[in-house]
């Protein structure tokens, strides 16, 4: 045995073995260096999944606002932070949010005259807004077709459903838009309203369909002081460690939920948690920790999608992101102004900073709670109107959100509304994309 072992180690054994072990050690070697390439790969395209959403000046590759991803992505690269972590990949299917907005000569499903729910200050026509043009658009995704919200279908489908939006001023938009779309198909009566008609609730007796929107601006509680126009008389009192009751006592009543905050957080306020003032945004001779809105939105946030996914009650629940204002040199309060009367194209303007904050805390807490909310059998749905809504500075009331402001005088100074929407306008799309989601679960 010995001499057959060391024979077979000698280097001087016959030519046809010599060949044998070249051929093996050259087999050996190739097959090491594949196995080498293949792990270097896989590590580095998982480095990619992974690595690529953290990192922290990389706002372009994270969110489709500001760089709407191609047709088809490659498998190693991660997809827009618009999409939950249950969502197929782009080539599989189509993003609704991103797209542009075309032209539609066949204009709104209703006008000022045909809906009596519009607010005054969203009722431009009225208030004598003299272009038009800003009609005749609607939104168009990239790779697929949205169809127009169809009134008679969605009361089919919700007969003996209620739905709820929950949030501020634009959550009243968005709501009111709906009615104007609905009425169409059936009016609705109106059967509670809060004292300031803030909160309201409709009802559409044919089908037993119920329709509210609840008026809880900061989602959590919160002490307000402030007039009609948006003028404080002292900082507001944020609790950010409460929920506002106004919604959470009624979530159980709701099978649908549009949730959303925002802009409210960028208002001078005073935080408290453990019924202690732990700081403030903005709030100047007051001798407190400047934590910031963005501390304020992620905490609120995160206690909005705890209750969410840890309610016994499983609501189908649509998540809003943050929509952008359009005021040109100054805000809403210093002369500020949005007299466009075309859509941008993708390209022409980026978000303001606070809207990208917002809309990265937004995308950033909605991904951790549809991972928790999927674990315990809640729906959660993101609904993001950031960019198609960006592309929008013609859809706003501007000066007219009174009533004939310029009448008396064509150069009168006043106040523009620059942030909710023109009815009918842009954020009726919104509904179209409620619509799709609804029925075909994107």
């Amino acid at each position: 045995m010995m001499k057959e072992i060391r024979s077979a180690s000698n280097p001087f054994f016959p030519q046809k073995h010599k060949n044998q072990a070249f051929l093996k050690c050259l087999l050996s070697f190739f097959l090491v260096g594949l196995a080498i390439r293949l792990l270097l790969s896989d590590s580095f395209s998982l480095f990619l999944v992974v690595e690529t959403p953290l990192a922290p000046n990389n706002d372009k590759a994270e969110s489709p606002v500001l760089s709407p991803p191609p047709p088809q992505v490659p498998d190693s690269v991660d997809f827009p932070a618009n999409q939950s972590q249950t969502s197929q990949k782009v080539s599989e299917k189509c993003d609704i949010f991103v797209g542009d907005w075309v032209p539609d000569p066949s204009g709104p499903v209703y006008t000022n005259e045909t809906c009596i729910e519009l607010e005054d200050h969203q009722n431009c026509m009225r208030n004598g807004r003299p272009d038009t043009g800003y009609l005749y658009w609607r939104w168009s995704p990239r790779d697929c077709e949205l169809p127009r919200f169809n009134p008679q279908k969605f009361l089919h489908l919700m007969r003996d459903k209620s739905w709820a939006f929950i949030g501020d001023s634009i959550s009243r938009n968005h709501v009111q838009s709906l009615l104007c779309i609905l009425s169409q198909a059936e009016p609705a009566i109106e059967i509670y309203h809060d004292e300031e008609y803030k909160s309201k609730t409709w009802k559409f007796p044919t089908h037993n369909f119920t329709l509210s929107v609840i008026w809880a601006p900061f989602l959590v509680k919160s002490a307000i002081f402030e007039d009609i126009n948006g003028v404080s008389s002292s900082e507001i009192q944020l609790y950010l460690d409460n929920l506002d009751d106004k919604w959470t006592n009624r979530y159980e009543d709701f099978d649908y939920v549009v949730i959303a905050g925002g802009k409210w957080f960028l208002k001078s306020a005073i935080y408290h948690e453990n019924d202690t003032v732990t700081g403030c945004h903005y709030c100047p001779g007051k001798n407190l920790t400047e934590l910031g809105f963005d501390y304020a939105y992620r905490k609120a946030l995160k206690l909005v999608f705890n209750f969410i996914t840890n309610s016994p009650h499983n609501a189908n629940v649509f998540f809003r992101t943050t929509t952008p204002d359009h005021f040109e040199n100054g805000e809403w309060f210093s002369g500020g102004y949005c007299n466009r009367t075309v859509p941008f194209k993708e390209g022409q303007i980026d978000p303001v900073d606070v809207d990208s904050i917002m809309r990265d805390i937004e995308l950033e807490e909605f991904e951790k709670a549809a991972s928790i909310g999927f674990n315990h059998g809640a729906t959660l749905k993101l609904l993001d109107t950031t960019f198609l809504s960006l592309l929008r500075p013609d859809g706003h009331p501007g000066p007219y959100r009174q009533y004939q402001p310029f009448a008396r005088d064509k150069n009168a100074k006043v106040q523009n509304d620059c942030l909710h929407w023109c009815l009918p306008g842009p954020i009726d799309s919104w509904n179209d994309l409620v619509m799709e989601m609804l029925v075909k679960g994107r």
